[in-house]
This record gives C-alpha cells, structure tokens and sequence, in this order.
C-alpha cells in the first residue's frame, strides 16, 4: 500500500469486543477497561489494521491519512 495511516478509536463507541485484537493482535490492545487502543496511532498502511476496522461491530476505528486527514475507513458516504 506505500501509505501511512493514523488510526483512532471512537471511545464513547467501542464496547471492548476485541475484534480489533483478534484481526490485528499487533495493532490494537485493550486496557483493562476493555477498551481498544491502537498501538502506534501512526502506522504503515497494512490489511491487518483495515480488517481490524472493517470487523469492528460498531465502527469506532477511524483510519486516516496523517498528512491530508482524508479517511480511509469508515468509507464516506
């Protein structure tokens, strides 16, 4: 992918499911109030880290590109 990601949780949002764990065990840790933080906000574009978001049952990873704030996922509608 060649891109740099920033990643962000929507913490009002995460239950603490742990799908981003389990797509990304590298990625993402929860704390020990379950809920999902990214290991390194800024990352190399990769598809763990997209899985990660696209499984995530309520949608609170944000992926954006660090230098236009364009989003990555979730997609615009």
């Amino acid at each position: 992918m060649g891109d740099r990601w920033h990643i962000e949780i929507d913490r009002g949002v995460c239950i603490g499911s742990g799908m981003c764990v389990s797509n990304a065990p590298d990625g993402f840790k929860l704390d020990s109030a379950r809920q999902s933080h990214p290991t390194e906000p800024d990352t190399d574009a990769n598809e763990q880290i997209l899985a990660a978001a696209e499984g995530c049952p309520v949608e609170a990873i944000l992926i954006t590109l660090p230098d236009t704030g364009e989003t990555v996922f979730p997609p615009e509608e």
